[in-house]
């Protein structure tokens, strides 16, 4: 009788800790799934785009000219418009026609994510739009970033995704990959199903850029496996106002010195709600993770969670959440660490403050105004050094950090 009590306290409380991250519930049906075909791009590809259409998806970390980048996805509420590979050993489809052509995909589909995780998940599965397939084979190092974009036109459609990302043992593979909508849309949904698998001794950077409506609803569910010797670089930069966005990505370090980093940079403007995070398992000796968040809001509500669980002896874990209010708003740091063995070493540090005033005196005295002392002190702030990161992807993360500046101020 005791151990059935003490059965149903800890299905209690798991049910009350999955609901905790949750986050608000959305009604789905007040979107609609159905849109037209998006019209062919002209010859110019990705240039032929209208010019406030352009600067959105710049804005997103995409290059329209595609000079430096080794290839592209790029998908119109439901229509994928424009897909290819410019480099031997990289492969770039839609996830369709992998499912339709490529028997190996099963291998991958819903394999890390559950698919009866939410209706979230479910609706990804029963409604599916698209998404993309990224792979490197076997040993193939890409020389440009490969650089995926979701992109929302239609007024009020909720977007349903599934992206699968696979660096082939002793493979590197890097993306940027920017999520937007229309200049002109003010609502809608995205729904982001996204599983990476980095296989042994092989490196994947993955850099996510959004730049969403105000009155967006996004609900991104990835996980990722990581095997022995490989490495997964997680860098997620959100500067612009969204409706609500809650996402918790899980990383599981199966192989011996596998290796997760997560960064995140975080803007949180008034009437927007983030709840985001990571958690990562080390399972193997010699694992390593790092989660890294740079937050500030401007009157948003930020919940920044960060859980490491260290399963064995001899991994290395830490965690580190700042966070800078401007201008009202809150910031909640949820730092967990959970360690299941001796000789693991796991930390976490976490801080959530103001812009000390005599750091601005300082700058005003060497003859800046105030706002552009400001400006100097919160650039400082979201500058993050991610190391292992590509030069032409650390100038991407500058500049979309530069490009943002204004609005954060």
């Amino acid at each position: 009788m005791h151990h059935a009590a003490e059965q149903l306290k800890e299905k209690a409380s798991k049910a009350k800790e999955k609901r905790a991250l949750l986050g608000p519930d959305v009604d789905l049906t007040q979107f609609v799934t159905a849109a037209e075909p998006a019209g062919a791009l002209g010859v110019d590809g990705l240039l032929s785009l209208p010019g406030d259409e352009r600067r959105t998806l710049v804005m997103a970390g995409l290059d329209p000219a595609e000079g430096s980048r080794g290839g592209t996805f790029f998908q119109k509420d439901t229509s994928v418009l424009h897909c290819r590979s410019k480099q031997p050993g990289i492969e770039v489809m839609p996830i369709t026609e992998a499912l339709e052509k490529h028997p190996w995909i099963e291998e991958y589909y819903w394999k890390l994510v559950s698919v009866d995780t939410d209706k979230y998940t479910a609706a990804a599965e029963i409604g599916l739009h698209n998404g993309y397939v990224i792979r490197a084979l076997p040993g193939v190092k890409s020389v440009y970033p490969i650089q995926a974009c979701l992109y929302i036109g239609k007024e009020g459609l909720q977007q349903n995704v599934h992206n699968i990302i696979i660096a082939e043992e002793d493979s590197e593979l890097h993306i940027i990959t920017g999520c937007a909508t229309s200049p002109h849309l003010k609502r809608g949904a995205h729904i982001g199903i996204s599983e990476f698998f980095i296989k042994k001794n092989a490196k994947l950077s993955f850099t996510m850029i959004h730049n969403w409506a105000e009155d967006m609803v996004v609900r991104p569910r990835s996980a990722a496996r990581v095997e022995a010797g490989g490495l997964f670089l997680n860098n997620y930069i959100c500067m612009k106002p969204v409706k609500s966005l809650q996402m918790y990505p899980v990383t599981y370090l199966e192989g011996e010195k596998a290796v997760a980093r997560f960064y995140s940079i975080i803007v949180g403007s008034p009437g927007s709600e983030y709840d985001l995070g990571g958690r990562v398992f080390l399972r193997k000796p010699g694992n390593r993770a790092e989660i890294i968040a740079r937050t500030i809001s401007n009157g948003g509500k930020i919940i920044a969670r960060g859980h490491l669980i260290g399963e064995v002896s001899d991994i290395k874990a830490h965690l580190e959440c700042r966070g800078l209010i401007l201008k009202g708003g809150l910031i909640h740091a949820v730092p967990e660490l959970e360690g299941h063995a001796d000789g693991v070493e796991m930390s976490h540090e976490a801080a959530v403050g103001k812009i000390a005033q005599e750091e601005i005196a300082y700058l005003m005295s060497r003859g800046l105004s105030e706002d552009e002392a400001t400006s100097t002190i919160v650039r400082g702030f979201l500058s993050v050094d991610i190391p292992g990161l590509p030069a032409e992807l650390k100038a991407e993360i500058d500049r979309a950090i530069e490009e943002s500046d204004k609005d954060v101020m």
